[in-house]
C-alpha cells in the first residue's frame, strides 16, 4: 500500500503519485532491496491492517534493516525509510517480471491470474 498508486494518502501511499507503482508485490519489494545488498526479511502471511482485498496478491510484509547497531544506516545512500520506498518505487518497473508482461499478451496473463484467484476463494 505504501507504493501503490492505486491507493490514496488516506488509504496508505507514504510517497507521491507520480513515483508510485501500480500494484506492486511483497516478492518484487524483496527482490529490489535484496539486490540493493540490504538485510532482507519477508514475512509471507502478513497483511497491511487497511487492505480491505484479503487476496494472495496483497499478502506480504517486507523488513529490512535500516541502521546497524550503532544507530549508522547499513547503506549511506539510504539513510531513511521513505529513501528507500523511493528507490523500490523507481527499480519495480524495471524488473524482468514487468518488462516481460508488458511486452507479452497481456489479456492472457490477466485472466490466468483471475481465474487462479476464483479457484483459491473457493478452496477456502
Amino acid at each position: 500500500a505504501y507504493l501503490n498508486n492505486k491507493k490514496t494518502i488516506a488509504e496508505g501511499r507514504r510517497i507521491p503519485i507520480d513515483k508510485a507503482v501500480e500494484n506492486p508485490t511483497s516478492t518484487e519489494i524483496q527482490d529490489v532491496c535484496a539486490a540493493v545488498g540490504f538485510n532482507v526479511l519477508l514475512e509471507k502471511n502478513k497483511m497491511y491492517p487497511r487492505e480491505w482485498n484479503r487476496d494472495v496478491q496483497y499478502r506480504g510484509r517486507v523488513r529490512i534493516q535500516l541502521k546497524q547497531d550503532d544507530g549508522n544506516p547499513c547503506l549511506p545512500q539510504f539513510p531513511t525509510r521513505k529513501s528507500v520506498m523511493l528507490y523500490a518505487a523507481e527499480t519495480i518497473p524495471k524488473l524482468k517480471t514487468r518488462t516481460q508482461k508488458m511486452g507479452g499478451s497481456d489479456q492472457n496473463l490477466q485472466q490466468g491470474e483471475g481465474g487462479k484467484k476464483g479457484k483459491g476463494k473457493k478452496k477456502k
